[in-house]
């Protein structure tokens, strides 16, 4: 391979990978942290690339419509959790997955009736529409290099978040021992309502940031929600800094697979989880139990 041609794709690799974290990373504060099975998380990454769509096109900006579209997703996080997540901590997983399921579909179907079932798609912001050339006849896209450095300052942020202040303490505390935190005389529910919150933001996020580089679709949370539970599972359940490593190297896998062995494409990333299961059981950076 050519290493110009391998640079980019090294590129194309890793800016993937950051983004699957961005989504991943949501999915871990709610499997990991709050125990809950989210199949509708995907949904939220739909519901942020349509809501960047549709602002988008009231606005005329991207900037503005994430603006003005990460409250609407906050705040739904922040309904769903007070409806109907905040009954299902104490209860068995079965029941998790049939309401997130069923959200799913309810999703799907206001998607359909507000919006419709057309592909859609975004332009890229003018200011990062040019390409930084590489050869003659190569170049990279600055809009690609641009959500790389976004996706890697909100990792900066997440990890300062929960390692190095009190909200992230009292997060990480809760999910080893919720009555204890709540013996202490901290509202866990309003700790996890939040956490919930945020996972629902950083889905949604990833969605409108992602917009301008990929089809605006019906059903496209469905692939990522699968890709997001196996890079939780590769990283090591309730790990943020495994779920950084297990993108990366999901991206990347899925990246040089499509390149290099396209017809064994769809089966590399999931052969790669396989391996690190067979190596270690709790994932990269799981606590063994």
């Amino acid at each position: 391979m050519d290493p110009t041609i391998f640079l980019i794709q090294v590129l194309n690799g890793v800016q993937y990978g950051l983004l699957l974290f961005l989504v991943a990373s949501g999915l871990t504060l709610i499997f990991g942290i709050m125990g809950i099975i989210n199949l509708a998380h995907g949904s939220f990454y739909m519901i942020g690339a349509y809501l960047a769509y549709a602002l988008t096109s009231l606005s005329g900006s991207l900037l503005l419509a994430i603006l003005a579209g990460m409250p609407v997703a906050l705040l739904l996080g922040s309904l769903l959790e007070r409806l109907f997540f905040s009954y299902l901590y104490d209860r068995d997983h079965l029941y998790q997955v049939l309401l997130t399921y069923g959200l799913i579909l309810i999703f799907e179907e206001l998607r359909s009736i507000v919006i419709g079932n057309d592909v859609h798609s975004i332009a890229i912001p003018a200011l990062l529409s040019s390409s930084i050339q590489l050869t003659d006849t190569l170049s990279y896209p600055v809009y690609r290099l641009f959500l790389s450095v976004v996706c890697l300052a909100i990792a900066a942020g997440m990890y300062l978040l929960i390692q190095h202040t009190r909200l992230g303490m009292t997060i990480r505390a809760g999910a080893y021992n919720r009555e204890m935190v709540r013996s202490l005389g901290i509202d866990i529910r309003l700790v996890y309502s939040g956490v919930f919150s945020l996972g629902v933001g950083l889905a949604a996020f990833a969605g409108m940031i992602a917009a301008p580089v990929s089809s605006i679709s019906p059903g496209m949370g469905d692939s990522v929600l699968i890709t997001s539970f196996v890079v939780v599972v590769i990283g090591g359940i309730g790990s943020v800094k495994g779920t950084m490593a297990a993108a990366l190297l999901v991206g990347l896998a899925d990246t040089f697979g499509q390149v290099l062995l396209p017809q064994a494409a769809g089966m590399i990333v999931y052969l790669l989880m396989a391996v690190v299961l067979l190596w270690r059981r709790e994932g990269l950076f799981g606590k063994a139990v």
